[in-house]
């Protein structure tokens, strides 16, 4: 690391978990890059967290916030005080190729088009496949289902060179992001209202409405040990990735299109929730059932966001609808049986 200002500060929001970050920084440590700072925005861990980073790490700077703003309010807290032209998110539960860095500067740097890029993620505890956030790059369907190169719902694939091309994607993980920090700023930041799950896509949608692109760059490599900080199958996990995908819905689109298709979307939901009962998945169930609640009671937070959204997007559905999948992918997926990227990736252009 050098002692001039930083072209790249890497910010990583954490709560609880010493050994895990202890790992982190030890990976980022050996970073071959010659312009980074690291700055650790802990939310108000309990488990001493602070003073470890503090006389183990005293390179590093150290955020410490009054209380848990969740991944989102943690990020937004150190891009504030980041020194760097790029601002890099990065999970606590990761770990890095030494050229990681250089990778995502090379594919960002110098091209006014890119706002955002993210690198190949693999699943840490098998490293053969992709991980569950994020993938080789992430995608979406019409109706605000995330899927990724690598990744579709639970079925991830074995990573066999598939998605080694650097390409253009609708959203970046944020697991392990780039971004312009002027982009950043002028997109209105992490909303933290999301506090965790998809704030990442909400961001990566306001960029591409703003007329930027999102890309992954492969050569650049991740490895993520997912859902350390929330299990899989958690009710907290479920309620905040069927909210915050429904807030997009309603939020992000025009006020036709957010009718028509929340209207189906909310279809959907009921069809999940007789799935999740079946399954006796109660905690997806209760999940899906607080995050319709959650809408219903936040009008005015829902016309808040359209008001911000509209005040900065330059283009139009129109455009917008040509980079997502227009089918449905969780009926593809659960009723026709496509696990893939491929097979969804005629109908994402």
């Amino acid at each position: 690391m050098t002692k001039d200002p930083p072209k790249v500060s890497i910010i990583i929001p954490h709560w609880n978990g010493i050994e895990i970050l202890s790992e982190c920084i030890g990976s980022l440590k050996k970073t071959r890059f010659d312009s980074y700072e690291i700055i650790v925005c802990d939310n108000a861990s309990t488990d001493g967290s602070q003073n470890w980073i503090k006389e183990n790490h005293p390179m590093v700077t150290l955020l410490e916030n009054d209380r848990n703003y969740g991944y989102a309010g943690g990020c937004n807290r150190g891009a504030e005080i980041a020194n760097g032209d790029y601002l890099v998110f990065l999970n606590n539960d990761t770990i890095q190729d030494s050229d990681w860095l250089g990778h995502l500067v090379k594919c960002i740097e110098g091209k006014d088009e890119i706002a955002a890029v993210q690198p190949k993620i693999l699943n840490y505890f098998d490293r053969t496949i992709f991980d569950y956030a994020g993938g080789s790059g992430g995608h979406m369907d019409i109706f605000c289902y995330p899927f990724a190169r690598g990744r579709l719902f639970l079925e991830q694939e074995k990573d066999n060179g598939q998605y080694d091309d650097a390409a253009p994607c609708f959203w970046a993980s944020g697991t392990s992001m780039m971004v312009k920090k002027d982009l950043f700023i002028k997109a209105g930041k992490f909303d933290e209202v999301f506090f965790a799950h998809m704030e990442e896509i909400d961001l990566c949608w306001r960029l591409q409405a703003m007329g930027y692109q999102v890309w992954v760059e492969p050569e650049s490599r991740v490895l993520h040990k997912n859902a350390v900080s929330l299990p899989m199958h958690s009710h907290r996990k479920y309620y905040l990735n069927h909210r915050n995908s429904l807030l997009m819905i309603f939020s992000n689109y025009s006020i036709p299109n957010s009718f028509y298709l929340g209207t189906i979307r909310i279809m959907l939901e009921f069809i999940a929730m007789a799935y999740a009962t079946i399954k006796l998945d109660f905690n997806h169930v209760s999940g899906i059932i607080r995050s319709l609640f959650w809408v219903a009671l936040h009008p005015f937070t829902i016309i808040g966001r359209r008001k911000r959204f509209m005040a900065i997007r330059k283009l139009s559905d129109r455009d917008i609808l040509k980079k997502l999948c227009r089918k449905p992918i969780v009926l593809v997926h659960f009723l026709a049986g496509k696990n893939t990227y491929f097979d969804m990736v005629s109908k994402v252009d």
